[in-house]
């Protein structure tokens, strides 16, 4: 039997303007998600993935050349900020295994990815928090979106098939998984980047926090390897 981790459908009530604007974004990307894709859970995937792995890297990044600059340490950000990354990259991977996108859909990753690379990294100079804030939020709604993945699997809307390869490869599950436990793990998943960045926003606002860990199923790997 597969372990999967338990995730509930949680909110972070905006307490300031940045998180007002924050939410407000992420509500409008929502709404033309919902409005291009309706209930083709696969292709929204596709395209959610596609961008969802583009806050991590971005924040690495800038953290890492911050931290040169100030000759600092960087408190585990920059291991769990690209963990995140290749994370949402193997999320993209084995969900076009799953709903092959089309022209249209592959020339709109296009225009998003860049759009959204620019807006993020130029928001993440200015506002860190927000920035985190923003992930956090998306990452909710992404959470949303993966219940209802698995409600269309269950209602049997989609087809339950096996999973593929590359997902039983990276979350080391038996041969005889399916898409439902795909859909399962990456809901866990998107609630783990949700409660981090949402961690590293209060963290940047002054408030007390736990320490945010490096992803932690994947961690052990490198830990191994070091």
């Amino acid at each position: 039997m597969i372990e999967h981790v338990p995730v509930a459908i949680e909110h972070r009530r905006p307490e300031d303007l940045g998180d007002r604007i924050a939410l407000g974004f992420t509500k409008t990307m929502r709404f033309f998600a919902d409005t291009f894709f309706g209930e083709r859970h696969g292709h929204r995937a596709i395209v959610i993935e596609t961008v969802a792995a583009v806050p991590g890297m971005v924040g690495a990044t800038l953290t890492h050349l911050r931290c040169l600059r100030r000759m600092c340490d960087d408190d585990g950000w920059i291991r769990t900020l690209m963990e995140e990354a290749e994370n949402e990259r193997m999320h993209l991977m084995t969900f076009i295994k799953v709903a092959q996108p089309n022209m249209l859909e592959r020339l709109l990753i296009l225009l998003v990815q860049w759009g959204f690379y620019c807006a993020f990294f130029g928001l993440y100079l200015v506002a860190r928090r927000i920035a985190h804030r923003v992930v956090g939020y998306f990452e909710e709604e992404a959470v949303i979106s993966y219940t209802h993945f698995l409600q269309a699997i269950d209602e049997g809307q989609m087809p339950n098939g096996p999973a593929p390869a590359i997902a039983c490869h990276y979350w080391r599950m038996p041969v005889e998984a399916t898409l439902r436990d795909v859909v399962l793990k990456v809901r866990a998943d998107e609630a783990h980047h949700r409660d981090v960045n949402h961690g590293f926003a209060d963290e940047l606002a002054g408030r007390t926090t736990q320490p945010v860990a490096p992803y932690p199923e994947h961690s052990a790997e490198l830990d191994a390897a070091a």
